[in-house]
């Protein structure tokens, strides 16, 4: 999936740095100088690594490139990369893939965000306590100024990104971000956008992978001079979420390749990653199938009979519970493999009608005599059996997700 962009980079420093950051720019003449040299001024002395700063040129038609090189030329610890071809996920994909720091990391050229935070982002990383950090304007603690269209933007995305693909971090398009290196190599080849995508691609990956993601509140002033096209990126945006959704639904991702290699596997042997949470959110929803049942049954009973009734309560809950626990329970989000998901939940409640039709026949013969709502009360008992089977079935049927 990488792109095979041409890129020049010039030699790296002898002794390799702790922290490589890269600032990557598009037509940035009147700028970058300013943000080089002030950064440049930070990492000597606001922060105790080594650290070097990589200018990534994302095919500029100005005299960017001609003042990265003079920069370089008059700042030690900075090197340059050019690109042929735009898109910020290139170049990044391309400069990361390229350093030999311990830890990569990325700030826009504007330096919106404050860069006190920069030492709490790395920190995590350079411990080995975390894979991933990644600087937050929507946490608790962020001090935001900007305007209310960029403000409502920013958080409808992460509201999308968060009911359609089941994200748990605040805020994925901020520009302050940080990964280890060995983290990196192991997820770019899976991250299948170069532009500005590549961020929620790479923390979307890595959050279903199991690594651990830092999230750090900043300080940030949003630019007033930004030059990003919003409905473009939006319409491309929609299309990464729609491409990476069927990616994970359809099980193609080597996420269990991620979690081995980088040590992420059950911390409890035979307790696949998290079961628990598919435990939790299963039970809520069989707890809802179970008094949607009840209401249905006992609705029911007296027009239909006890075996009629308990099949078509048993088979509209069923069909309830395999939607809401392939959204809800296994992440599994879009319309592909709808239709399959549902043929397979029928199957697994053939065997839940033949548990609890079969109780049902034995109480009827063994004790005429029994109220309907006894007959509920065993109904339900045969249900909670079918359940735990159900859950079994459903964790391979959403197989891909439950990974």
């Amino acid at each position: 999936m990488t792109d095979p962009d041409p890129a020049r980079v010039r030699p790296a420093p002898t002794e390799a740095a702790t922290i490589d950051i890269v600032v990557p720019v598009y037509n940035e003449e009147r700028d970058l100088a300013t943000c080089v040299r002030r950064l440049h001024g930070f990492l000597r002395t606001g922060l105790p690594y080594r650290a070097q700063i990589t200018i990534a040129d994302n095919a500029s038609t100005d005299s960017t490139l001609a003042v990265a090189h003079e920069l370089a030329a008059e700042l030690d610890g900075v090197r340059v990369l050019h690109l042929d071809v735009k898109g910020r996920g290139r170049a990044l994909r391309s400069a990361w893939s390229a350093s030999d720091a311990d830890v990569v990391a990325y700030m826009d050229v504007d330096l919106s965000t404050d860069l006190n935070a920069l030492l709490p982002l790395v920190a995590p990383l350079l411990s080995g306590h975390s894979d991933i950090a990644v600087g937050s304007r929507l946490s608790r603690g962020s001090r935001v100024v900007r305007g209310p269209k960029r403000e409502i933007i920013s958080r409808c995305y992460n509201l999308l990104l968060r009911t359609s693909l089941r994200t748990r971090f605040a805020d994925a398009q901020c520009g302050f971000k940080a990964i280890r290196t060995d983290v990196a190599r192991r997820l770019l080849p899976l991250v299948a956008d170069g532009e500005w995508f590549f961020d929620t691609e790479l923390l979307v990956i890595a959050e279903r992978a199991g690594l651990r993601i830092h999230e750090v509140p900043v300080d940030w002033i949003d630019d007033a001079d930004s030059r990003v096209d919003i409905i473009d990126t939006a319409r491309k945006d929609l299309r990464g979420i729609w491409r990476l959704g069927r990616a994970l639904g359809n099980g193609t991702l080597p996420l269990d390749e991620v979690r081995a290699a980088l040590g992420r596997e059950p911390l409890v042997p035979g307790v696949p990653v998290g079961m628990v949470g598919q435990l939790v959110r299963f039970a809520i929803i069989g707890v809802a199938s179970t008094v949607a049942y009840a209401v249905l049954y006992l609705a029911l009973h007296s027009i239909v009979g006890a075996q009629a009734a308990n099949l078509f309560a048993l088979l509209l809950t069923a069909i309830f519970n395999t939607a809401a626990n392939r959204s809800f329970t296994f992440g599994v989000a879009g319309a592909s493999g709808m239709v399959r998901h549902q043929a397979q939940g029928l199957l697994i409640f053939g065997f839940g009608l033949l548990l609890t039709s079969g109780s049902l026949f034995v109480l009827q013969h063994g004790y005429p005599a029994a109220s309907k709502h006894l007959e509920l009360a065993v109904l339900v008992v045969a249900n909670l059996v079918a359940t735990l089977v159900r859950f079994i079935g459903l964790r391979w049927v959403f197989r891909a997700a439950a990974r």
